[in-house]
């Protein structure tokens, strides 16, 4: 059946919203341009028209979740994204995971902090809203898929495409109306819970720019050059804390999710986002400076201006599949590479124009600007943080180069940095040191008028705790190389310098205290950055003198320990022991042994064997249906210290062809001065050929011993099965499963190998114990000596390869994160407050 209805109105509100998007843009541009009463009729207009949109964006989200979480896989959103084993948080993953969905949700935060702007600034509306809904249309064409008559041209990617008529299989020829049993599924890197806010959070972050360049827009078409600052402040603010806690949130899904070893490793797409944010806050500081001294406006409108460009150039580079080639997290091309590049020009060209036609009309300040006021060091931290920014946008825009030259037929070989971390970070590194150094200093001219005396008044205590605090740290933590031994004198400098700062604001006006607690948290994120990268260690090193592949490089060799199934390993201070596979229940979320359960028809239920029991509790019992995450296979690695303290990791993997073969996802040992990093670098394959040895047959009877590959055996019981799955059995046939115990080194493993008799004919059903390597088949059964005759096989024992890294000091990355957006939270409410005070005045 095909549920064509939900689609169809999906449709629908899609077009409403393009529509209701095109006249509130049209209302609100003629009441800019009337005065007083006469521009209340299109003002109501263009809020009635821009509810109605925001009701329709809501409308199209409703359909498109609903069709999701119902599993019509008719439609090929659903059945590219979804699964019927996810559970509802992926579900909602599965939304954004499209480029489809991820412009429909830029869609709903730009609706809904459009209707904030209309219920929150009267003042503003018609001109701010003229942006706003202008921005909304070329993004809800991004979604409306159709084709224009005549013209070939099509606009957007409809997400309610049905699946038959987005791909072209012999199966629609003959079954129009073939629906698929199951979808695709959630790509397994994106099942993660950060990966359920992260998107949203970017997002928003992306939506709130909007807000301030809106502003600014309207600034400069009313000719309202100094006043828009105002209320643009606090959006931005709000802007450069969502979209700064989203690039986090990113980085830190990636340390938890990917196997590289870290949390930011230059691709292409992770600089695109990185780039305006850094834009945003160099804005934010000057817009700061403008409200304090009236200097540094025009710097203000370029910066807005660029920040939002910049957003829009992002989306371009991500979702116009030109960087197909040089990053793995971009999206493949629909077909919008010629709309987004419009809808990049569109604004561009129409805030150059705008700017350049009203540049002479701005307002100036004949103030001087001296070394030793604040309005220098702010634009000078401004200057940097925007050559922080070129330095990462030019090498990350070269697959752009390439494209333009081809227009003009000119071949060209310009490559990305082959590795990106090390031509990025030696640059960045620099940077980081002048913020640092800016950062702490900037700040006493904040608050203070400054003259040479008394800079080095102020300055002396924090430049004295500063050295003595990085000789002590270069002590402990033997920091060596000269960059590093700069990089923390700098961060440990506007640590000190803000801290000093903060205690003195904190105690006559809390409220103030959000530049020095942000400041603060950008010199914990550098030091964190400087020991968790700088020096990260490896600690799985190889001492046996044995390869562990021949096919394998000199550093895969000498980094990586080999572990067979409860052998233990000796590393760094720890006895390792890997205790075999295991898989994911999904309710409750607990690790199974595979030996323990049994495979069913489909993929991600099994049935247990015996009891499953965790912490003593038998969570299920013999013969349960267990569903579990099929896709992913958990390694448990059981560490003990040298204090006999011992704790488990369940490093995650799957093979996964179409993504290249292994997917290996860490776990991590968290501690106070240090992360311990572990991940798997190779498996035994479950599609690889399996060598086992020759047969080995044994004729024993219940409850006696028997030996195979060195481990106790024995026969626990035998009973005759009414059903196996996936065989008829009718009534003159029989089936006997024999359950046998083997003692492994520190468990029991069970085997329950079938003997089938089925029209006559003899059947056999093997099992194996993949832990030990042993299969058992049951060869015959002798009843009048009540005994069976066993056969075994023998393979090499299960193994994994193991990579484990220490990462020093990484949790100072992370708290100063947190004090990073306290900081900006501080900041907001300080800005929303005053906002508040002038709309009770009636000045806004």
């Amino acid at each position: 059946m095909i549920h064509s209805f939900i689609g169809d109105l999906g449709h629908l509100f899609v077009i409403i919203t393009l529509v209701t998007a095109i006249f509130a843009a049209f209302c609100y541009f003629i009441a800019s341009k009337k005065d007083g009463l006469q521009s209340n009729p299109w003002k109501a207009n263009g809020r009635f028209f821009f509810s109605l949109h925001a009701i329709s964006v809501i409308g199209i989200v409703f359909c498109l979740f609903y069709i999701i979480y119902n599993h019509y896989f008719e439609y090929h959103y659903a059945w590219s994204h979804s699964s019927r084993q996810l559970p509802t948080h992926y579900m909602i993953s599965c939304f954004w995971e499209g480029q489809e969905g991820s412009f429909l949700l830029w869609i709903f935060w730009h609706a809904l902090l459009g209707v904030i702007v209309i219920l929150t600034n009267k003042f503003w509306e018609s001109s701010v809203m003229t942006v706003f809904s202008l921005v909304q249309v070329f993004l809800a064409s991004m979604i409306l898929g159709i084709v224009i008559p005549g013209l070939n041209i099509k606009l957007g990617s409809s997400p309610f495409i049905l699946l038959r008529d987005a791909i072209d299989a012999p199966i629609f020829s003959s079954q129009p109306n073939f629906v698929p049993e199951d979808g695709t599924g959630l790509n397994p890197l994106l099942q993660n819970y950060w990966m359920v806010i992260h998107p949203p959070t970017l997002f928003l972050g992306f939506a709130l720019c909007t807000v301030p360049f809106a502003y600014c827009i309207g600034g400069l078409w009313k000719k309202r050059y100094r006043d828009w600052i105002r209320p643009a402040l606090p959006w931005a603010l709000v802007g450069g804390a969502i979209l700064g806690l989203g690039i986090l949130m990113g980085g830190y899904w990636a340390y938890e999710t990917l196997n590289f070893g870290g949390y930011w490793n230059w691709d292409p797409v992770e600089n695109a986002v990185y780039v305006p944010w850094l834009f945003l806050v160099a804005a934010i500081h000057t817009m700061i400076t403008f409200r304090s001294s009236e200097t540094a406006l025009k710097a203000s409108i370029v910066l807005v201006i660029t920040t939002f460009i910049l957003i829009l150039y992002s989306t371009f580079l991500t979702r116009s599949g030109v960087l197909g080639e040089s990053s793995v997290h971009s999206f493949t091309d629909l077909g919008l590479s010629g709309q987004l590049l419009i809808y990049l020009l569109f604004f561009t060209i129409g805030a150059i124009v705008l700017s350049v036609a009203r540049w002479k009309e701005l307002p100036t300040t004949e103030k001087e600007a001296s070394t030793y006021s604040r309005e220098f060091w702010i634009f000078i931290g401004a200057v940097v943080l925007c050559l922080m920014g070129f330095q990462v946008l030019i090498p990350t825009s070269i697959p752009v180069y390439n494209k333009i030259l081809e227009l003009f037929g000119v071949v060209s070989n310009m490559a990305p940095p082959a590795d990106q971390v090390a031509f990025y970070t030696k640059f960045q590194l620099w940077f980081s040191v002048i913020i640092a150094l800016l950062s702490g200093t900037g700040q006493f001219f904040w608050w203070k008028k400054m003259d040479k005396a008394t800079l080095k008044n102020s300055l002396t205590i924090p430049v004295v705790i500063t050295l003595i605090l990085t000789m002590v740290i270069i002590l402990i933590k033997d920091v060596a190389e000269p960059s590093y031994i700069i990089l923390l004198l700098a961060s440990v400098y506007t640590v000190v310098a803000n801290g000093k700062i903060f205690f003195d604001v904190i105690r006559k006006s809390p409220g103030l205290s959000g530049g020095a607690i942000t400041h603060i948290g950008v010199g914990l994120m550098l030091i964190g950055i400087m020991f968790s990268s700088g020096y990260s260690k490896v600690v799985s090193l190889n001492t046996t003198g044995m390869l562990i592949s021949k096919e394998s490089s000199n550093e895969f060799n000498s980094e990586n320990l080999l572990l067979f199934v409860n052998e233990p390993k000796e590393m760094a201070g720890y006895q390792l022991k890997y205790k075999g596979e295991r898989v994911e229940s999904s309710n409750p979320s607990i690790f199974i042994n595979k030996n323990d359960i049994e495979k069913t028809a489909t993929s991600y239920l099994v049935t247990a064997k015996r009891n499953i029991e965790d912490e003593g509790e038998v969570i299920f019992s013999k013969g349960d249906t267990i569903k579990i995450s099929a896709e992913n296979t958990f390694y448990e690695i059981e560490y003990t210290d040298q204090n006999g303290n011992s704790f488990d990791l369940y490093p995650r993997a799957q093979v996964n062809e179409s993504m290249g073969g292994l997917l290996a996802s860490p776990d991590i040992k968290r501690g106070i001065s240090k992360d311990l990093y572990t991940h798997v670098s190779s498996i035994r394959s479950p599609n690889e050929k399996v060598e086992w040895s020759d047969l080995e047959e044994f004729k024993v009877s219940p409850g006696k011993n028997f030996f195979v590959n060195d481990y106790v055996s024995h026969i626990e019981n035998v009973e005759r099965m009414d059903q196996i799955e996936g065989i008829d059995l009718a009534g003159d046939d029989v089936a006997v499963k024999v359950s046998i115990i083997v003692e492994g080194e520190e468990k029991e493993y069970l085997a329950q190998p079938i003997f089938l008799i089925k029209d006559g004919m003899v059947g056999r059903i093997s099992d194996e114990i993949s832990d030990l390597g042993i299969k058992f088949t049951a060869l015959n059964i002798h009843p009048d000596e009540n005994a069976f005759s066993i056969g075994a096989n023998t393979r090499q024992k299960d193994w994994v390869v193991l990579k484990a890294m220490e990462k020093p000091l990484i949790n100072v990355l992370w708290g100063g994160t947190l004090l990073l957006i306290i900081g900006f939270g501080v900041a907001i409410n300080r800005r929303y407050k005053e906002f508040k005070k002038m709309r009770e005045k009636g000045m806004e």
